[in-house]
């Protein structure tokens, strides 16, 4: 799987990391491990100086936050947008970079 390291990597491995949680609800299961496997990664000219910024903040611990997933969903067609939240989600000011095609 390709990833864009600065853009794509943390936007996909969150939204799949979602997806498994939402199923687990569906299904009466336990979400397990999330694996990401990237045998193409890849940050782009125009990415570089947003790259540089955010391993400036590499040591700067927050404390992971908390997913709330609405339990009284049980079909998973059900699930809307605010059906899913992130609590005591702390985080630097955005890092603007452009996707590249």
């Amino acid at each position: 799987m390709s990833g864009d390291v600065p853009l794509g990597i943390p936007f996909n491995t969150s939204q799949y990391a979602v997806l498994v949680h939402l199923i687990a609800q569906v299904t009466g299961l336990k979400p397990g491990l999330f694996t990401h496997v990237i045998n193409n990664a890849h940050i782009y000219e125009n990415q570089i100086e947003g790259m540089k910024l955010q391993l400036t903040r590499a040591n700067d611990e927050y404390i992971a936050p908390k997913l709330w997933i609405n339990p009284e969903i049980t079909n998973f067609y059900d699930f809307t947008p605010e059906d899913i939240k992130l609590e005591d989600y702390k985080y630097h000011p955005s890092i603007k970079m452009e996707v590249s095609v």
